[in-house]
């Protein structure tokens, strides 16, 4: 049996098949990202004063990132474009770099998460406070690993105190290495998503904006490449095909660039 208007027009939408099925699943999408920002608005507005942490995210890599995710979007229209001109070696050429803009993409959001996760906050039983990382960066340490592993001390390479930045007791701290007994530590934890508010809202929104990106790079991938035969066969529901992945990619694009200020920037 063949399913009809998966090339053609459908006569009461003016849309195929699978246009319509993206456009009716990214306003799914937009209710589920909507309501994820709008608990971060109601979170942060709702915040003491000078309590919301700000400036522990990597701004440089954001930037990067979100200019990474920008020319993908534009080599995404321009394979697009080159399969209406029948020039199928150009797509594949386009679309290649949009898959390399998803795999750079993924990298250096895995360096940021790495980086929260060698990062530590340390509380000791006279009340001081600090930030930083432990010698030999290790991931997911706690007080409790530190005991199990009879370490009576550890190296900790704080960070620079900020002027303008007291979040978690920076301020005052100098940088310089320094030797920590374990048995004068209070409370031991990276900046995983369990450290406060914002990191948890940070890892939600950005992990599940990850796994958009992983899901519409493969989509892409296997257009691109095990699917290619379809041209053959049937140029014009392999365009369609290309174009339906292209819109769900320039929503994955466009999250970020709400992500991105509003998590690294205000």
């Amino acid at each position: 049996m063949e399913i009809p208007y998966t090339a053609k027009i459908r006569p009461d939408t003016g849309l195929y098949n699978a246009k319509l099925g993206i456009w009716l699943f990214l306003a799914s999408e937009i209710m589920l990202f909507g309501a994820l920002f709008s608990s971060y608005i109601l979170l942060r507005v709702g915040a003491e004063p000078g309590t919301w942490p700000q400036g522990l995210l990597n701004v440089p890599l954001g930037t990067f990132n979100t200019l990474v995710l920008i020319c993908s979007s534009v080599t995404v229209v321009l394979g697009w474009a080159a399969l209406k001109m029948n020039q199928f070696n150009k797509y594949r050429i386009y679309q290649g770099i949009t898959i390399l803009c998803a795999l750079i993409f993924m990298v250096v959001k895995s360096f940021e998460y790495h980086d929260k996760f060698v990062h530590y906050f340390v509380r000791l039983n006279d009340g001081t406070e600090m930030n930083g990382h432990i010698e030999g960066n290790p991931m997911f340490m706690t007080l409790a690993k530190l005991k199990q592993q009879n370490k009576a001390e550890f190296v900790f390479h704080p960070d620079a105190p900020k002027a303008d930045h007291k979040e978690e007791g920076n301020a005052g701290v100098a940088h310089a290495t320094m030797t920590i007994q374990t048995a004068d530590v209070r409370k031991l934890e990276s900046w995983g998503p369990w450290h406060n508010t914002f990191l948890a809202i940070y890892f939600t929104l950005t992990a599940l904006h990850a796994l958009h990106v992983i899901g519409g790079a493969l989509v892409i991938f296997m257009i691109w490449g095990p699917l290619a035969g379809m041209w053959k066969t049937d140029p014009e529901r392999y365009t369609n095909r290309v174009e339906v992945s292209g819109l769900f990619w320039h929503f994955v694009d466009l999250v970020w660039i709400f992500l991105f200020p509003v998590l690294y920037l205000l």
